[in-house]
């Protein structure tokens, strides 16, 4: 369920200092909005920033980027943010489709997926950011050794997932269907949705894999 609308959060998100509202002048250069040459790892769909913000805390040394595309979400994520004193994590209000037109080829280390809209309709395929579709996208900006992590408490988008992956020729690296009784759930960070389905003994399912 999505947050409801916040009145006035549009204007509030671009006004925030750490919300790149011009993203496309960055395509090819994002290490000069941090400074460095760390890696960058980008969330898409952060919500309200809680896997994020504990892997910048984490990570001092990774560059973090949040793509977020309802302005209300973002919102609460930003309010999170503005109480920490973190210099290696930006956001952006965005929508993933047009992914390629803010990132260059190579650019980006690593993408998180994380409990995405399953659109389960089947006219609403292309929308899933699993499908062929998005995962074309991803090829396009991630470095040859890049990686993509994705997690679902929803079987029929993963199982979808997988689906897609063989047909694009991307190869899994690791796989669980229940994370949280998994080798993989040492280094785990979890969302505000794991939280809660966990909370409901829901299984997680998690899948890392590169092109």
């Amino acid at each position: 369920m999505r947050l409801r609308n916040i009145t006035g959060s549009r204007e509030a998100v671009v006004k925030d200092r750490y919300v790149i509202t011009e993203p496309e002048k960055l395509k090819g250069i994002w290490h000069s909005r941090f400074n460095n040459n760390n890696p960058i790892h980008l969330e898409i769909g952060a919500g309200k920033g809680q896997f994020i913000m504990e892997l910048a805390h984490r990570n001092p040394n990774v560059n973090y980027i949040g793509i977020e595309k309802y302005s209300s979400v973002l919102l609460r994520a930003l309010e999170k943010r503005g109480e920490s004193e973190l210099d290696n994590l930006y956001f952006i209000r965005f929508d993933a489709e047009y992914l390629n037109t803010i990132f260059a080829e190579d650019e980006i280390d690593r993408i998180y997926l994380n409990f995405s809209d399953p659109w389960p309709k089947d006219r609403h395929v292309k929308r899933r950011l699993t499908s062929r579709n998005f995962l074309s996208k991803y090829e396009k900006c991630l470095k040859k050794d890049g990686e993509l992590i994705f997690k679902t408490d929803n079987r029929s988008l993963f199982d979808f997932s997988l689906g897609e992956l063989e047909a694009a020729k991307w190869t899994i690296k690791d796989i669980s269907y229940d994370l949280h009784n998994s080798q993989y759930v040492a280094d785990n960070i979890m969302t505000e949705y794991e939280e809660r389905f966990v909370s409901e003994n829901k299984p997680i399912h998690m899948m890392r894999i590169h092109r």
